[in-house]
């Protein structure tokens, strides 16, 4: 007798632990660790994951499996236990640290169906329903809440009539074609060849080509080769000598881009002296983190690429993770050039059948590299040779829903299982890693200058409270006017960047100041141009302009902030003589748009690039020579402990664009706060000092990287619920821990209020508490069983937004 020990997909407390199953006869040699299956649970089939396999359990009365969902495990044993991991350091259930690991088209969804109980026939039904079950024997919920039957259907139910079951549907579809191959040996093909008549030309074609191609070929394109009618290749298979079968195959997001093949570049000798203890570690099995802190063009992507050239010839596999907003073509295309099919991709922009193809040429050990956005970090190797981490500061490495992770944490984590090394890349790394790295935790590599000697750009910061003083109402400075007119009869080309994150823009009237706000959530609607409309971001409400405001009835009533359209609309105004490209959300919704946006710059289609975050990383043109940045505080002012370090990071990777081949380059930061030390160390590209500065501001205020952090989120429909019980969870966590640590709040949160629930939140910053995990798995699993209340309780361990 064989038992399973299952997590089942009902992520509550009560049921966070494995339940015991038996196995069918017919599966136990076929049911293994690692394996979904389907499993009864309550009146149910719902799926779950073996977490074992074992020959006795606890339990009298086993219910069996229903079915496998899948022939091999899809998470091998390193994951299994790395779930267990990521159910202890974020606090989240079982069931979604498993599914994090999986490609969304894996994910399972529930169809209900209403179908006749055992042995009863549809002429027991009443009338009105008889109807219904006379094409089968079930019927969908969709259908019986279209027709308003639900009622109706209830009733029998609980006559014993009917039943509800519930089936597990999965998303995905693999994508099958037709394909042609012989059915017969080659002599038989030419014996058939020789007997056909004179006038089947077109059939001794197809037998001919066989005879030297013996391997399948689509139908399509054996018609379109030989220029054949597919009524040909019919006759063929309804004579035995061909056959067509369904064969499966990858959909290639690719398959229309040719990538050149390129060999490894002769190094420099500040790259070839920050590879040698990255290959030192991969040749002797080490783990060890090195953090690789190179400025904007130092050719990072070099020591990348021979790293994992190395680690394939020994036979290993690797994981590089790119920002979603850099996965750009230009990234994809130089693993795909170096490494060819040995590369997958894993990004947002794929659809969901190609996400899952790409993960199944992982599973299926056809490929050795992962190149992926934060995701990828569970992409199923089992033998990683190297883990690398570009842009390692970018905070969209964080998870901000279940189970919160940081995908370098997961790294260091798999890596230390493999004994193998992992390497973070930075121009502007993270206070908390260069931290690290002073204290020696992590193995510091420099690469202090660009390719080839090239200067970094020059940076001019423009004081825009100056320029108004000077009557100057334009969004651009009169230099950067300037210069763009220059680069223009230059022919030379200019990137300009909108800094929109937490700068959106709104109505407002400006007679009385009224801004329109969500009725929901606390926060003002953001005004998009298309369809004249204002959307909340958070809970999604909608509503149309208003012509006179609320409050005062004024016609006053306008929206506010710099939109990139706004900017396009002021670039055609004053340089109408300027091609414009503009990238933002609205222009790069489309699949591929982001790709044929980059192509037309790059072929010198226009003189701008002008767009948001996405331009801002990894973009390598040579022909840039400007760069403009239109709003340098607009992230300065969010209640963030991070913004100011955001700040200089951001401005950091965007004058990096600038200059990066034999042409120099110069940038211009527009902002009305020019003093403060962020803005001015990244103008004059100074890490160092920018980080001295904001350690000590850090050190002052009990932040990261000298305090941890841990943030309570709580929220109701009513106010003093949230208010009470936010107190009673700072009350408990105080009587928990010890009096070194710091707890903030009971504090309304910034945004007060998101879909009409109401939020209170508590900031733990503390240094060494071993008490504080169980204190805080204590409070989730208390709320979670009183989940009736209607309190929502969320912990998040190192956030990454305090919003």
């Amino acid at each position: 007798m064989k038992i399973a020990s299952v997590i089942v997909d009902v992520p509550t407390k009560q049921t966070d632990r494995p339940f015991d199953y038996l196995i069918p006869s017919d599966w136990e040699n076929i049911i293994q660790p690692g394996m979904r299956v389907i499993v009864p649970f309550g009146p149910r089939n719902i799926q779950g994951f073996v977490t074992e396999i074992k020959s006795e359990s606890d339990f009298k009365q086993l219910r069996e499996i229903v079915e496998p969902m899948d022939l091999e495990p899809i998470l091998n044993k390193e994951l299994l236990e790395l779930g267990d991991w990521l159910t202890d350091t974020t606090l989240c259930f079982k069931i979604f640290a498993y599914q994090v690991m999986l490609p969304a088209a894996l994910k399972a969804k529930y169809e209900k169906k209403v179908t006749l109980a055992a042995g009863i026939s549809v002429a027991s039904l009443p009338f009105h329903l008889q109807a219904y079950f006379e094409k089968g024997p079930s019927i969908d919920w969709d259908t019986a809440l279209k027709n308003g039957v639900v009622t109706l259907l209830q009733r029998e139910i609980a006559n014993g009539l009917l039943e509800v079951q519930y089936e597990v549907k999965e998303k995905v579809r693999k994508k099958w074609v037709k394909v042609i191959k012989p059915n017969v040996s080659s002599a038989k093909l030419m014996e058939e060849m020789n007997t056909l008549p004179a006038n089947a030309e077109k059939q001794k074609k197809v037998l001919a080509y066989f005879i030297d191609h013996l391997e399948p070929i689509e139908l399509k394109l054996l018609s379109s080769e030989l220029n054949i009618s597919s009524s040909i290749v019919k006759a063929l298979i309804q004579k035995n000598i061909l056959m067509e079968i369904e064969m499966e195959v990858y959909r290639d997001p690719y398959e229309n881009r040719t990538f050149e093949r390129t060999t490894p570049l002769p190094l420099t000798e500040s790259q070839a002296g920050a590879i040698s203890p990255i290959l030192h570690a991969i040749e002797t099995n080490k783990h060890e983190v090195f953090l690789l802190y190179g400025v904007t063009g130092s050719g990072k992507t070099e020591v990348y690429l021979q790293s994992i050239q190395e680690v394939i010839e020994k036979g290993k596999e690797a994981i590089v993770l790119v920002p979603e907003i850099s996965l750009t073509p230009q990234m994809v295309q130089r693993f795909k050039s170096r490494f060819g099919d040995l590369v997958a991709v894993l990004h947002s922009g794929l659809s969901a059948g190609e996400k899952y193809d790409e993960w199944r040429k992982i599973q299926r050990k056809e490929v050795k590299v992962a190149v992926g956005a934060r995701s990828a970090i569970f992409a199923p190797f089992e033998n990683l040779g190297i883990i690398i981490i570009d842009e390692e500061h970018e905070t969209s490495y964080k998870q901000e829903e279940m189970p919160r992770y940081h995908a370098r944490d997961v790294a260091i984590k798999r890596a230390e299982t493999y004994h193998c090394p992992v390497v973070l890349g930075s121009a502007t790394p993270s206070l908390e890693s260069f931290a690290r790295a002073q204290k020696k935790v992590y193995h510091l590599l420099s690469l202090p200058n660009r390719m080839n000697n090239h200067a970094l750009p020059s940076v001019e910061i423009i004081d825009m409270r100056e320029e108004l003083r000077d009557g100057n109402r334009s969004m651009f400075s009169r230099k950067l006017f300037d210069m763009l007119k220059d680069r223009i009869e230059k022919k030379q080309q200019s990137v300009l960047f909108l800094n929109k994150r937490g700068h959106s823009s709104f109505v407002m009237c400006r007679d009385c100041g009224y801004v329109v706000n969500c009725p929901n959530c606390d926060i003002s609607l953001t005004y998009h141009r298309a369809g004249t409309q204002m959307k909340c971001h958070y809970c999604g409400y909608e509503s149309t302009i208003p012509s006179v405001c609320p409050e005062c009835s004024s016609e006053h009533i306008r929206y506010f902030g710099t939109g990139t359209q706004k900017v396009e609309d002021e670039l055609g105004k004053i340089l109408p003589e300027a091609r414009v490209i503009r990238m933002d959300v609205d222009t790069t919704s489309r699949k591929g748009s982001h790709e044929r946006l980059l192509n037309e710059f790059q072929e010198g289609k226009a003189d701008i690039l002008l767009g948001t975050q996405m331009i801002a990383k990894g973009l390598d043109f040579p022909n840039i020579t400007l760069v403009g940045v239109l709003s340098a505080d607009t992230m300065l002012h969010l209640p963030d402990f991070r913004s100011s370090e955001k700040t200089f990071q951001l401005l950091t990777q965007v004058s990096g664009r600038a200059g990066r081949h034999q042409l120099p380059g110069e940038v211009v930061i527009q902002t009305y706060t020019p003093e403060h030390y962020s803005i001015e160390f990244a103008g004059s590209h100074n890490y160092d000092q920018f980080y001295l500065q904001e350690m000590m501001v850090r050190k002052l205020h009990h932040y990261p990287p000298f305090y941890y952090l841990a943030l309570i989120t709580v929220s109701h429909e009513q106010l003093m619920a949230a208010v009470s019980a936010t107190e009673k969870i700072a009350r408990y966590v105080r009587s928990q821990i010890s009096n070194e640590a710091v707890i903030l709040g009971p504090s309304v949160s910034p945004i007060a209020r998101i879909n009409n629930r109401y939020r209170y939140q508590c900031l733990i910053k503390y240094k060494r508490e071993p008490n504080l995990g169980g204190t805080l798995k204590t409070i989730l699993d208390q709320y979670q069983k009183d989940a009736k209340s209607g309190l929502l309780v969320s912990v998040d361990v190192n956030p990454f937004i305090l919003m």
